[in-house]
């Protein structure tokens, strides 16, 4: 099921910037008391996607008519992390395990203790083992009716079609440049932003943060992969020693320059490939292949597939 409702501007989520549409959506949930057993809050990372469950959480657990009106019992402890009908569940390692989902189920059954109602978060959900969903399922299948269970996820493809088919999906859209800038401006006093930091975070906060520092490392890689026509394939391959000389950095780095060459399609069709070439560099590295070999053949491919194929002895 997919929600899409106009509205009033919602002043709960007054401090969150981004996503005008769901802040109106969430309100009007609350306003008419229509809230769901499950909902999933799908889109890319670090985009606002938690900000907005725990407001919402918030407001549903408020014992006030006003919600949140941040003065009942519900939350001031909610405000002090003290609310006993609240939980976050997070990944433990790479995964959120069945163990973890098993404790939230025989919980979800004990009663609430401040409020009326409970809230459970599953952080990056997508990460729950086939386990752990299967797991979960009866319980979003038959919850108790004080209970709302909210997932929050990157990538829904990863979800059992049945866990899917029960959660309400509310759809969040990446930052504008714009909002991201005002978020990195006003909450984390990163004044100068420029627009190569705007283009490779793609409305990504977390990312943005991550790439303070590096401008001028990305401004040699665009020199590079904007100018393939233009530079030798030695001169490619010894690129790599500055290029990728973090290999923490690797997924990052290609994903912009997939950028790069998404740019560039409409001068050169062969591109596409290019960027069919970055795609499958990612799922290698992923999949543990030798790293140095991995680069090593991603750069020449691509400079063949711009520059015409040749042979090697």
């Amino acid at each position: 099921m997919l929600i899409c409702i106009l509205g009033k501007i919602n002043m709960i989520f007054k401090d969150i910037i981004g996503n005008e549409k769901n802040k109106e959506l969430l309100k009007q949930i609350i306003d008419t008391n229509n809230i769901a057993h499950s909902y999933m809050f799908i889109g890319k990372e670090s985009i606002g996607k938690m900000l907005f469950a725990k407001e919402f959480a918030k407001a549903i657990l408020c014992l006030s008519q006003k919600k949140p009106c941040d003065k009942c019992k519900s939350c001031i402890e909610f405000n002090t992390f003290n609310n006993p009908d609240f939980t976050i569940i997070q990944p433990d390692g790479n995964n959120i395990k069945i163990d973890q989902i098993r404790e939230l189920v025989k919980k979800v059954y004990e009663k609430p203790i401040v409020s009326n109602k409970k809230v459970y978060i599953i952080n990056d959900s997508n990460l729950m083992t086939k386990e752990a969903q299967n797991s979960l399922l009866k319980t979003l299948e038959e919850p108790p009716e004080y209970v709302t269970i909210i997932l929050i996820t990157s990538n829904e493809n990863l979800f059992l079609p049945t866990i899917k088919s029960r959660c309400t999906k509310i759809i969040f859209n990446k930052l504008t440049n714009d909002e991201l800038k005002n978020i990195l401006q006003k909450q984390y006093k990163y004044l100068q932003i420029p627009d190569i930091i705007l283009k490779i975070a793609d409305g990504s906060v977390k990312k943005a943060l991550n790439l303070q520092g590096k401008e001028e490392n990305y401004k040699k890689i665009n020199n590079i992969y904007s100018n393939l026509e233009n530079i030798t394939i030695i001169d490619i391959v010894n690129s790599k020693e500055e290029t990728f000389k973090n290999k923490e950095e690797t997924i990052e780095i290609l994903e912009y320059i997939n950028l790069i060459f998404f740019d560039k399609i409409s001068i050169n069709a062969n591109y596409i490939e290019c960027m069919k070439i970055v795609e499958d560099t990612k799922d290698r590295l992923q999949k543990n292949a030798n790293y140095n070999m991995t680069i090593d053949n991603f750069n020449m491919t691509i400079w063949e597939e711009i520059n015409g194929k040749y042979y090697r002895s």
